[in-house]
């Protein structure tokens, strides 16, 4: 098993920063990958972006260029650095764990991007 609690949500400005973190425990040796979701309401949860236990990464379009995930590997922790944020980057982000018995996922955390 591995849980993963999420925090570093809010309300932002358009154009503000933020960045969420993810730390997770248990089974940690087992994780495959980690990647941030999120979900606006009405629409699906959609990936934004995950980083490999290799160090490598790929993200949506969408947030090429203002995003960017990195790890703590000490702390077992994963961040969501967001930049430039805008109005539709407004959903609740969820971060996720794969591991070799399935994938697991934090509660989530709001983020608000209006003015």
């Amino acid at each position: 098993q591995v849980q993963l609690v999420e925090s570093g949500g809010g309300l932002v400005q358009p154009g503000g920063s933020l960045r969420l973190s993810c730390a997770a425990s248990g089974s940690i040796f087992r994780i495959k990958a980690r990647g941030w979701y999120r979900q606006a309401p009405g629409k699906e949860r959609e990936l934004v972006g995950e980083i490999t236990r290799d160090g490598n990464t790929n993200y949506a379009d969408s947030v090429k260029g203002r995003f960017t995930i990195s790890r703590d590997n000490a702390k077992n922790t994963v961040y969501l650095q967001m930049n430039s944020l805008k109005p539709e980057d407004t959903a609740v982000y969820y971060c996720n764990a794969i591991a070799a018995l399935g994938t697991y996922w934090g509660q989530g955390t709001q983020v608000t991007v209006s003015s």
